[in-house]
């Protein structure tokens, strides 16, 4: 009767599935050998070169690794990919958060590769103060640009670095170029200073809006819109259009008060909406056109060394950081005047300043 009542209920306890006995403990260790054995510097380039994914991807892992194991390995992957790199046109798309820079993108991004081209995005996701993690889930707000087999859709934590720009994410482009890939899009995590960093990477700096958001007076603040090379005023569709088209108005009054860029350009302001595919058309022409006068007055290439100005110091003061912080002396040093903080005996910029003589 009691054993009645137990499979008469909803929930139910069923016995596991048994281990079958032809399973080969020798098979299985030759699988987990096989997969402990990472592919070479020369390897993964080869493959690269030959346009697979799956090697583009497992590079920039190497790349993106904190682990010294992997830096030498990092190094000479970049140094094999150099000299096919830099034949690209790099995209930077920014927005606040919930202005549908993923929906853009996919709409974007699908209508590069129905004009033939071959689209990388690297998008960056914010990473947790609290438990370091990221949730990466640009591929499934992507879906239908993640199944197309001319886009590749890469999302990288934040970490610790600028305003939420991936540490690596300037070598995941040269990766993205040796395999191929004529446009990169580089997606920031939102309004901050990631714009900056974003910015030195980037040929054309697009900066979504919304309206009716309480953001027109925001955006006319100098600093991004100083940096943005359009803005493209999102979701203009529904009861929304009205609202939107008022203000491209009042962004373009706005832009026509600051002074042209080193190139003479103007920055313009459109409407478009990614749930309608309207307006995303005009946008990709607009940044043609850019692209196009750039190159004719050598600006795009004066920019790129500007860019790589920006990125040797860059990569200079983080070395010497990561140099000083990692000295032992300093360590033990550090420590000492804490303590000295801690007992009032000593001020910040004196401990700094007895640091900073041990080197």
């Amino acid at each position: 009767m009691a054993a009645q009542d137990k499979k008469s209920k909803a929930l139910q306890e069923k016995d596991g599935v048994e281990a079958p006995q032809s399973f080969s403990e020798k098979a299985a260790k030759a699988l987990r050998k096989k997969r402990s054995i990472s592919p070479s510097a020369e390897e993964l380039t080869q493959r690269i070169l030959q346009g697979n994914n799956t090697a583009l991807s497992q590079a920039i892992t190497i790349i993106e690794s904190t682990a010294k194991k992997h830096s030498t390995t990092a190094e000479a992957i970049i140094k094999n990919c150099l000299p096919h790199a830099n034949k690209s046109v790099r995209i930077g798309i920014t927005g606040v958060p919930g202005v549908g820079k993923s929906s853009f993108i996919e709409r974007f991004g699908s209508l590069l590769t129905e004009k033939g081209k071959k689209v990388a995005v690297l998008a960056v996701d914010p990473s947790s103060s609290v438990s370091k993690g990221s949730i990466l889930g640009d591929k499934t707000r992507m879906e239908e640009l993640v199944k197309n087999p001319n886009a590749f859709i890469r999302p990288s934590a934040s970490g610790t670095s600028l305003g939420g720009v991936a540490r690596k994410t300037r070598e995941a482009i040269i990766l993205c170029e040796a395999a191929g890939y004529e446009i990169i899009i580089i997606e920031t995590v939102g309004v901050g200073q990631s714009e900056t960093a974003v910015h030195s990477m980037t040929d054309f700096f697009l900066l979504l809006k919304l309206a009716g958001a309480g953001d027109e007076l925001q955006g006319i603040k100098r600093g991004i819109m100083e940096m943005a090379d359009a803005i493209a005023i999102n979701k203009a569709d529904g009861e929304n259009l009205k609202a939107a088209k008022l203000a491209k108005t009042e962004f373009n009054r706005a832009l026509h008060l600051y002074p042209p860029k080193d190139n003479g350009w103007i920055p313009k302001t459109l409407t478009c909406s990614a749930l309608e595919n309207e307006g995303i058309k005009e946008i990709w022409d607009l940044i043609e056109n850019y692209i196009s006068e750039a190159k004719e007055t050598h600006y795009f290439q004066h920019h790129r060394n500007q860019q790589n100005k920006f990125w040797l110091l860059q990569t200079i003061e983080s070395r010497l950081k990561t140099d000083f912080y990692e000295n032992p002396t300093i360590k033990e040093a550090l420590e000492e005047q804490i303590g000295l903080l801690n007992a009032g005996k000593a001020t910040p910029f004196q401990a700094a300043e007895r640091l900073l003589g041990l080197t």
